[in-house]
């Protein structure tokens, strides 16, 4: 997962990749840091097409604003440059998972 941390470059990746999570954090988060490698490694598991972008929201408080995240931990998931899913806070990884998954299917034609 690549941290980003920079408004411009993050409109850059959405505009230039097809499918991708951004995963918003805190470092005062605890279930932050036991999510995040558990939601990596169902959708590498899954989802072999989506790139994954962490973004810790107190060193950027300009990109949380812009997508209105304001708790952590907050998941945006995207699809040709279009937010289709956005998660927040009480986050069910498998429910997480289903969810993005028909779109997934439907748009690579799996």
């Amino acid at each position: 997962m690549k941290a980003i941390s920079n408004l411009e470059q993050i409109k850059e990746i959405i505009a230039s990749r097809e499918a991708l999570i951004i995963y918003f954090s805190s470092k005062s988060c605890s279930v932050c840091k036991v999510l995040k490698p558990k939601i990596e490694k169902e959708v590498s598991s899954y989802f072999d097409k989506i790139s994954f972008f962490e973004i810790k929201i107190e060193e950027s408080l300009e990109i949380s604003s812009y997508f209105t995240v304001f708790q952590a931990p907050t998941i945006l998931f995207y699809l040709d440059g279009k937010e289709f899913l956005k998660e927040g806070k009480n986050i069910s990884i498998s429910a997480f998972i289903n969810a993005i998954k028909r779109p997934y299917e439907m748009f690579y034609g799996e």
